[in-house]
């Protein structure tokens, strides 16, 4: 039995999903095209803060929160129709967590390479 590395995982996800860059996340948040979603964990924000307009959705919850039958979409606190933008803090789960919706059946799914350190020095506000 081989047991992949998280590198493996890491590398094997990103030949399959889309990464964007902050200048095309934050366009993309401009023009209302797009959930961005940070699946940080709730100390992280704590400790760093977090992006003005993110909603937030842990990382262990995401298959859960974006469930088409759970509350998030019945109160329609994530609109299904625009892309879903994803961010943790360098990018490594928010790869596997894009790869994982992908997997679900989600098409509009990308993540932000350098996550939260990137759109911390970028135009994004820090709240």
């Amino acid at each position: 039995m081989i047991i992949k590395t998280i590198q493996n995982l890491v590398s094997e996800a990103m030949n399959e999903i889309k990464t964007i860059d902050v200048d095309e996340a934050y366009q993309m948040v401009q023009d209302k095209n797009c959930n961005l979603i940070d699946i940080r964990e709730s100390n992280e924000i704590e400790n760093t803060g977090s992006v003005e307009g993110a909603s937030h959705i842990p990382r262990g919850m995401l298959e859960v929160y974006l469930d088409p039958n759970s509350p998030v979409f019945q109160n329609g606190q994530i609109d299904q129709n625009k892309e879903f933008v994803l961010f943790c803090a360098g990018g490594v789960r928010s790869a596997l967590a894009v790869k994982s919706l992908k997997d679900m059946g989600y098409q509009k799914v990308s993540h932000i390479d350098g996550g939260f350190g990137s759109l911390a020095s970028s135009k994004f506000k820090i709240i």
